[in-house]
């Protein structure tokens, strides 16, 4: 049964990735903290196992995401090579700040930034038209808070990266296109932060690998990969706009689940 969800779990997960340039990280840490949860893992571990599994699924998911992006010319590889630094840093950061961090703060600040995420996907807000991307410093620094963030929560970045782009007068598009690909140095610098975090620590649970999971992380990673290049094909011919409001509500509701496990525990 466990196999069949997350198998179903990584097929949605890999196609809002190639949609939305979102990573999927805000739909499988919800899902994952409930499937981890009804197998009886310990509970202050359950959000950082997600969280880990989360990043190290991204890894597969925006390859094969960026590839189908790149393909069409959308991604802007300088901005990505002028984030990439800042965001490393940041990602390698984020796992040392989530082992001390109790598993009840790190759930609310899960379930802020998705509900924050959530808005920003409703609300649209158009930029100004005179505003331009900062200089390299700025980039820098920006890439930092993205990775932290990022790590924080086991996404790929897209949820504030995109709507970061979009202010700057970078077309949708593109910041969608580009998000996946900064999606793997967040991912690869975030999963390794958290086997580093977890390691030896006692309590852990069989299959883990630090706070990674690798069983989820197997059969999610197959899934996501098959699904991804759909969701980027499909973000070229719809209504991204529409979609990202359907897809606001459902992060509602997976913000609301993760703020009432939160209180309860």
């Amino acid at each position: 049964m466990l196999v069949i969800q997350l198998l179903l779990l990584g097929c949605g997960t890999g196609f809002l990735a190639g949609l939305l340039g979102i990573g999927g990280g805000m739909v499988l840490v919800p899902f994952l903290t409930l499937m981890l949860t009804l197998q009886g893992f310990p509970n202050e571990a359950i959000i950082k196992i997600a969280v880990a599994t989360s990043l190290a699924t991204i890894c597969f998911t925006s390859l094969s995401s960026v590839r189908a992006h790149h393909k069409r010319g959308a991604v802007r590889w300088d901005i990505v090579r002028l984030l990439a630094p800042g965001i490393i840093l940041g990602s390698l950061i984020g796992p040392m700040i989530a082992r001390m961090l109790p598993a009840q703060v790190m759930t609310l600040v899960f379930a802020v930034f998705v509900a924050f995420s959530a808005t920003q996907m409703f609300i649209d807000k158009k930029p100004k038209p005179t505003r331009q991307l900062p200089g390299g410093g700025g980039l820098f620094g920006a890439g930092g808070l993205i990775g932290v963030l990022s790590a924080l929560v086991g996404a790929g970045g897209g949820f504030i990266s995109v709507p970061f782009m979009t202010w700057c007068n970078v077309a949708i598009h593109t910041a969608v296109a580009t998000s996946a690909a900064l999606g793997f140095p967040i991912a690869l610098a975030g999963t390794i932060g958290y086997i580093f975090a977890g390691w030896n620590l006692h309590g852990l649970p069989p299959g883990t690998f630090g706070f990674l999971y690798l069983p989820a992380l197997g059969i999610i990673s197959v899934a996501s990969v098959c699904t991804a290049p759909l969701g980027a094909r499909a973000a070229h011919a719809l209504d991204v706009r529409q979609l990202k409001r359907v897809f606001a509500v459902m992060l509602y509701v997976l913000a609301g689940y993760m703020l009432f496990k939160a209180l309860r525990t």
